[in-house]
């Protein structure tokens, strides 16, 4: 049987991985797609780690945390209608396209959100 702690390893993981992919685009039309995707999963996973976490069952210092920072990214950030815009109007675009990436990435680094992935994923 897999644990909290394997569970959310895996999930971590490819978020990091999400992460990874997003700063190291080179800012070409062919990336807003890759953009969107990376940063539907990175939503996702946020929810399921939310959903998973979400009540009294798991009460360890480092799940209470990132239940905390998951609940924070997904009501506070929210790409779609920059993503839908760029896609229609600006999709050419290379200059957009980096600040809404670069957006997206200062996003992921609010309250060192992608660090204390890190920590985090180190931890379990």
């Amino acid at each position: 049987m897999v644990t909290i702690d394997e569970y959310l390893k895996g999930i971590l993981a490819q978020i990091l991985a999400s992460y990874k992919i997003l700063t190291e685009l080179s800012d070409n039309p062919a990336d807003l797609e890759i953009i969107k995707k990376e940063l539907s999963k990175i939503r996702g996973l946020l929810q399921v780690i939310h959903s998973k976490l979400d009540g009294k069952k798991y009460q360890t210092d480092h799940l209470v945390a990132l239940n905390k920072l998951a609940t924070y990214y997904i009501d506070t950030y929210d790409f779609t209608r920059e993503i839908e815009i760029l896609g229609q109007v600006y999709y050419k675009d290379s200059d957009r396209l980096k600040n809404l990436r670069l957006l997206i990435i200062n996003s992921l680094n609010d309250k060192k959100l992608i660090e204390k992935l890190q920590t985090i994923l180190i931890k379990l």
